[in-house]
């Protein structure tokens, strides 16, 4: 379904000093920088998977959505998707496809939406009857019914991005790219938003590459995990093998009275505020059980919670596993 080998792509960036004769020197002469934002990226995903694309700012992620929808073109290397070469069968390509930005808008700012969704038709050729079924199922599973005949302008963040999701699946694309879908929504316009994807790739077989910064977004829908840094694919598995890799820390939330807490080998202190603390546990030092009591012995517990690592965490510790 989606194939990538040895994908590269350097961006070539003006840069000057500030004032008023950096700038006019730049009129005549301009000094650039190389930036590789893809190295050598190969990957491969079949139909129906559900992948996140996860990685630091700056790392590749939004450039690797670019060349995968025929936006960008690549210095070097191949991206096979369904069959065709996105920037060189762009109109056959996009058809398959749907994307979703989520800092930016395919929705017209002054008009109705509905406006918008009719004009989307008209560019992808969609026949009236195709149309008319698939709208009325993304009107009703993205409970947007009510809004679409207003503005774009007076939606909120949440209602904005349930349209803009249903823009990009009024084609019936195969594929989904998702940047950043959920940036900046409320919690239930979240689980929203997460529903649908999940019932839209169990449903419909839809392929989905998920870019995001909220982990919460990427342990609620994907199993598997690519993790770009500096442009290079650095790992490339399921989310409970990255969860076992680190499973020996464990997450200590205690509500204390008298004293203060002691340093205990193999605990490390995260937050301690009014008798409120949080502390991370190395069972490979010492179990769950021999830190509550030696805690205990110390302090006055009044309340206590443990969890295992969360998916936040991992990630961080991938981050600096590979100084990225």
């Amino acid at each position: 379904m989606i194939e990538l080998k040895g994908i590269s792509k350097t961006f070539r960036v003006a840069k000057r000093n500030a004032g008023m004769t950096e700038a006019v020197k730049a009129l005549f002469h301009r000094e650039y920088t190389l930036i590789p934002a893809l190295k050598e990226v190969s990957f491969k995903i079949d139909e129906g998977e559900m992948v996140g694309y996860i990685g630091p700012n700056g790392a590749g992620k939004s450039s690797t959505v670019k060349v995968m929808s025929g936006i960008l073109t690549p210095d070097a290397g191949s991206c096979i998707i369904d069959g065709r070469t996105p920037w060189k069968e762009r109109t056959e390509h996009v058809r398959n496809i749907g994307v979703v930005f989520g800092q930016r808008s395919q929705l017209w700012w002054d008009v109705p939406v509905i406006d918008s969704f009719e004009l989307i038709r008209d560019i992808y050729r969609v026949n009236g009857p195709s149309y008319q079924a698939t709208l009325k199922r993304l009107l009703e599973e993205l409970d947007i019914g009510e809004i679409v005949r207003t503005p774009a302008r007076q939606l909120s963040l949440g209602q904005r991005m349930r349209c803009e999701i249903a823009a990009s699946l009024l084609h019936d694309p195969k594929i989904l790219f998702l940047d950043e879908p959920t940036i900046g929504l409320d919690a239930v316009s979240k689980i929203a938003v997460r529903n649908f994807i999940k019932t839209l790739n169990k449903e419909r077989g839809t392929t989905v590459i998920l870019t995001t910064h909220d982990m919460s977004d990427i342990e609620a829908l994907t199993e598997r995990i690519l993790l770009i840094g500096k442009g290079q694919i650095l790992l490339d598995g399921s989310l409970t093998e990255l969860k076992n890799r680190h499973s020996k820390l464990r997450r200590l939330t205690v509500d204390y009275a008298g004293g203060s807490l002691p340093a205990i080998p193999g605990v490390k202190l995260e937050g301690d505020l009014s008798g409120h603390a949080t502390l991370s546990v190395d069972t490979g030092v010492l179990s769950v059980s021999e830190a509550i009591s030696k805690l205990s012995s110390a302090v006055e517990v009044t309340d206590l919670a443990v969890e295992s690592q969360r998916v936040e965490d991992v990630v961080v510790s991938l981050y600096k596993e590979f100084a990225i």
